[in-house]
């Protein structure tokens, strides 16, 4: 497209979706209609109009759910409403993989081949859509003039979806005045199944609407704003009475404040205003809480870092992207215990001097995204968000901010310009978040699990919270199984078990069949053997075997996997996720690629060692030179594979 404003009129159904966000334009130079002759020679409000810039991926997600795609006229007045320029619109609308700039069908059906899918069945589903439906629909178009369908539907491969438990899993999207989405559990048996929603959906691929299928033994439909209707968010150790962070997880009704309450919920955010911020942050280093993201950084530091800021205004960011693959924990808190959420925000709002937070999630959580506006609002007509909670002057608010599929936007850095409306790439440190984070101030990042875990800090206290678990890895830990095993889901136990044990309470290996490999961490994390499963699963337990917790995936594999395919789906999916910034991270996640597709084809260049020797330097220079996370972990997994666990027979 031409990256300047063509000053072509946007369609109705264009304008209103923008409108809707962004109110009506007050002047020509916002995207109104030209009226008073003055309009041509000034303008007002210049600063105001660009410190708008943040609302730009919420405004690029409206016109998507209202039209189905972003055309050159969408665009163009985003960019006049927003007073963005459009290449750099362009550039960060090209940048997510749930938006489309070329036509697509309103009716999107997003069908995961990732890693935990494929062991459920992914590869078998595909290949019959293939075969009955037709091609995956591409980001790109064919040709120079594509025609749309107005009731018409596509499919697209699509990475990790976060439904590992019900694998394999899709997420449908349905464009218009009423957008639908919603996630499709063991998506193989709704499609290819003989129930009337898998009939319908075979009947006509374009009649989405009417789709129903059975996740988890309850019945799902759609609200008429396309939310998901009677889903029972459940976990198979619901129940029971040593769970700290699942205890409401399918007991207490998520969308009932009333229930939340009787259940003890919002005491620890009484009791956080009674004792005091400086009282608040001393029991949570006293927790001894580490990240649970990934970094493992100490809870009670970054906050304190963050409270002893001199700025005026600071920020929240409670990390909802998780997008690894083999990782969904957050959703079940979102789904099952959203409330929670809310309150543990407040009180980390409230500990660190943050008035305003950001829970920024996943776009393929539309579930999540409901229940926590849900909780939000009732939290704040209850008092317990807004200018005054609890009528004891505290300020705190929280906004949600839903990604558009980027697995980047997990890192922190990456969140921050995400929000403020660039491309979500991640910032080089320093200046660290808790100096110069989200606007250039001060910021707390926190994923979901570790804040899930401070309401009872708070109420139980630092040491009681310091007490389980072991000396250096304290407090409950949640770990996602997934793959190969009899009983997939979120399992919360104390750190200290060991590998086998969290095996065994899933129901070990499915089917009686033989443990090839397990995956550690997920995409970014490690394989282990067999013979490692006596492996501790604590921060020191990992490290001493030279392995990594990460996100707390546990990714099963039986002997029935061909171990190379999986490698390269891993590669490709660091190769597209990349965000292209650093050169060691944006070319050496495409060598990698290449080499492993030459050794799985039988076809290496100078023999397998020597493609082996160019894996090891390749990894090497993207773990010591990229700019973050991602290009530092993304030959983590292989180079396990490889020289760890042998499964290629490589080496």
């Amino acid at each position: 497209m031409d990256l300047h404003l063509r000053h072509a009129a946007p369609t109705d159904d264009e304008r209103a979706a923008v409108d809707a966000l962004l109110g009506p334009p007050r002047s020509a130079w916002d995207g109104g209609e030209r009226g008073d002759i003055r309009d041509a020679h000034t303008a007002a409000g210049g600063r105001e109009a660009r410190e708008q810039r943040h609302l730009l991926l919420p405004a690029l997600r409206a016109l998507q759910a209202r039209v189905g795609w972003l055309s050159e006229t969408g665009l163009d007045y985003v960019c006049a409403r927003l007073n963005v320029p459009p290449a750099d619109a362009w550039g960060v609308a090209t940048f997510y993989a749930l938006l489309s700039t070329s036509p697509r069908a309103p009716r999107v059906l997003h069908v995961c081949d990732d890693i935990a899918c494929r062991c459920k069945g992914a590869a078998e589903l595909i290949e019959t859509l293939e075969r009955t439906v037709g091609p995956a629909h591409s980001h790109a178009p064919h040709g120079d003039q594509v025609a749309i369908d107005p009731e018409g539907a596509v499919w697209m491969r699509s990475p990790c979806l976060g439904l590992c438990d019900h694998a394999p899993a899709a997420f449908v999207q349905e464009a218009g005045v009423e957008p639908r989405e919603f996630l499709v559990g063991d998506a193989a048996a709704v499609i290819l199944g003989e129930g009337e929603g898998s009939r319908s959906l075979r009947r006509s691929f374009d009649s989405l609407r009417s789709l129903r299928m059975t996740s988890n033994g309850a019945q799902l439909g759609m609200t008429s704003n396309g939310a998901q209707l009677g889903v029972t968010v459940d976990i198979p150790q619901r129940g029971d009475p040593a769970l700290i962070l699942l205890k409401r997880v399918g007991v207490v009704d998520p969308t009932a404040i009333s229930a939340y309450r009787t259940t003890g919920g919002f005491d620890a955010l009484r009791k956080a205003i009674e004792i005091g911020a400086d009282a608040v942050i001393r029991e949570v280093t006293d927790s001894k809480l580490l990240g649970r993201g990934g970094a493992a950084f100490p809870t009670g530091r970054k906050w304190d870092a963050v409270a002893k800021q001199p700025a005026r205004t600071k920020y929240l960011i409670c990390n909802a992207d998780e997008s690894e693959p083999g990782t969904f924990k957050d959703r079940v808190l979102l789904d099952g215990d959203p409330f929670a959420i809310v309150e543990a925000m407040t009180i980390a709002g409230f500990a660190t001097g943050c008035e305003r937070g950001f829970l920024y999630i996943r776009g393929e959580y539309p579930l999540g995204a409901e229940r926590m506006q849900h909780a939000i609002d009732e939290s704040r007509e209850h008092g317990f968000l807004g200018a005054d909670i609890l009528g004891r002057g505290v300020r705190f608010d929280i906004e949600i901010r839903r990604g558009a599929g980027a697995y980047i936007c997990g890192e922190e850095t990456a969140i921050f310009n995400s929000i403020e409306g660039y491309r979500g790439e991640p910032r080089n440190k320093p200046p660290f978040p808790a100096q110069a984070g989200l606007f250039g101030l001060p910021t707390v990042v926190n994923n979901v699990e570790t804040l899930a875990n401070i309401p009872f800090i708070v109420l139980e206290g630092g040491a009681a919270f310091a007490r389980i678990g072991t000396e250096q890895s304290a407090g409950p830990r949640l770990f996602c199984l997934s793959g190969h095993v009899t009983r997939p889901g979120v399992y919360e136990v104390p750190f200290g078990k060991t590998l086998r044990e969290l095996i065994e309470l899933a129901g070990g290996v499915a089917n009686g069949r033989t443990l090839q490999t397990v995956l550690l961490g997920g995409a970014a994390g490690v394989f282990v053997g067999p013979d490692e499963l006596d492996m501790p699963l604590t921060f020191e337990g990992v490290r001493a075997a030279k392995a990594t917790l990460g996100s707390g995936v546990i990714l099963l594999f039986d002997d029935t996997v061909n171990m190379s395919q999986i490698l390269l789906r891993i590669a490709s999916f660091f190769r597209d996720e990349s965000c292209g910034q650093c050169v060691p991270c944006r070319v050496g996640t495409v060598r990698q690629e290449e080499a492993l597709y030459r050794i799985a084809s039988g076809k290496p260049l100078g023999g397998v060692a020597q493609e082996i020797a160019l894996l090891d330097e390749v990894g090497l220079a993207m773990k010591d030179a990229s700019i973050c996370g991602l290009g530092q972990t993304a030959y983590s997994a292989i180079e396990s594979a490889i020289h760890r666990v042998r499964v290629l027979g490589m080496t």
